[in-house]
């Protein structure tokens, strides 16, 4: 059992990422903008606490064995939004983390953050967000899980998934919910060696990757 603050628990990955650590065993510290969205999850060991993440929210860190961050700014904001979620957030968890020595951190990324300049895509400024948050991870020393999924599906997952980039665009895929489930394999992996893996729908099984 693991004491895990989720950041962003409240988003869709995030809330189906919190109930499975929940059903792992762990205990979870959960702070959110609006907490009534996870009303709706009866657990003990479910702590909810009303944070925006513009703002200092550093004092989560303490205690925590992980620290998984899968918040963002959402499809519907405008850049300024996804600088300061995507980017500026966490960064500053990235920052909290290491002044708390966090033994772990996990990040949700995306799978163009590796090089952005790569992808014509119209949400180039967020893949230039994740990509430096991602920078910033790697060179802060703490030791680290980034998942960089292909584009998220709101369809049931199958618990299987390959980690080699698709020749076919149409095949980088994945549902979020087997993102939930990497999330949950990222915080019990027991290697201590850095990590970061694409996800796609695959044939794999999720806890064969971890």
């Amino acid at each position: 059992m693991a004491n895990v603050l989720v950041i962003g628990a409240s988003g869709q990955i995030g809330k189906q990422a919190t109930v499975k650590l929940l059903d792992a065993g762990h205990k979870v510290l959960a702070p959110v903008r609006s907490p009534d969205k996870l009303s709706d999850i009866e657990n003990d060991n479910l702590t909810v606490v009303e944070q925006n993440l513009e703002d200092d929210f550093s004092a989560h860190f303490d205690g925590a064995d992980v620290v998984v961050f899968t918040a963002g700014s959402g499809g519907n904001t405008g850049a300024e939004k996804t600088i300061m979620i995507d980017l500026w957030a966490a960064r500053n968890a990235v920052n909290y983390a290491k002044d708390a020595g966090t033994p772990k951190f996990v990040m949700v990324s995306s799978i163009g953050a590796g090089d952005p300049d790569a992808v014509s895509s119209e949400i180039k400024p967020y893949l230039v967000a994740k990509h430096m948050a991602d920078e910033h991870l790697i060179n802060s020393g703490l030791h680290h899980v980034i998942l960089r999924p292909g584009t998220l599906l709101n369809e049931p997952g199958t618990h299987l998934v390959r980690t080699d980039m698709p020749d076919n665009k149409d095949d980088a895929v994945i549902p979020r919910e087997d993102v939930a489930t990497a999330i949950v394999e990222s915080v019990a992996r027991e290697s201590s060696d850095n990590f970061i893996t694409y996800l796609f729908k695959g044939d794999t099984p999720i806890s064969q990757v971890f």
